[in-house]
């Protein structure tokens, strides 16, 4: 059986040193365009207390830092992206290595909790949303965008596709099933939203 944990760790600590400047599909273009939507959906957001779960190179945490200042944290696997990303000297943030599924912070902590571009690649799926919900306060959003498919693409992807490729990809979900999968895991969805030909981003709610 695949160790998607450390393919993926493997996988991003290969990409580090060129991953911000190569905007491909395969690098962080779709990432930089989900940061981007959310930066602008956070803007009339009122936090304090925000965690970017898979931050990578802090892309997103340095676009909010310059813009509000509050308590930041990112958490990666990778620390080859963790090494770029102290290397920005991010105002206000902390960052740490660890796991999607095992986040290592008080329940009830943060206020906002961000996604981007990696949940295809945590193997326990529901394991990081039951994470993310313990760490939220009561009202706190959950802002997920991946890229994904369902369907019989999404079937292929997972059944064969991610079965052949070392890159620790190992689920794809279109924005109804996240949602679904959120709904399961005790989130209020408050958003739906398509934001490019497959990618997406699907926002919940912790109500208690």
């Amino acid at each position: 059986m695949k160790d998607y944990i450390k393919l993926s760790e493997q996988h991003f600590d290969g990409q580090a040193e060129v991953y911000d400047e190569n905007n491909s599909m395969y690098y962080s273009g779709p990432a930089k365009f989900s940061c981007n939507d959310t930066v602008k959906y956070l803007k009339d957001i009122n936090y304090n207390k925000l965690l970017d779960v898979g931050c990578g190179t802090g892309y997103l945490l340095n676009l909010l830092s310059d813009k509000k200042e509050a308590e930041y944290h990112g958490l990666d696997l990778s620390e080859g992206m963790l090494k770029q990303a102290r290397a920005k000297n991010i105002r206000g943030t902390t960052l740490v290595k660890g796991r999607s599924d095992e986040l290592p912070y008080e329940d009830n902590y943060f206020d906002v909790v961000t996604c981007i571009q990696s949940f295809h690649h945590y193997p326990d799926s529901d394991k990081a949303m039951q994470e993310v919900y313990r760490v939220l306060k009561p009202g706190g959003i959950y802002i997920l965008s991946d890229t994904g498919v369902g369907g019989i693409g999404g079937w292929i992807y997972n059944h064969i596709i991610f079965k052949l490729i070392n890159s620790g990809d190992c689920h794809a979900a279109n924005k109804n099933g996240i949602s679904n999968l959120m709904m399961k895991n005790g989130f209020d969805v408050v958003e739906n939203k398509k934001l490019g030909k497959f990618i997406y981003t699907v926002v919940g709610k912790k109500l208690k």
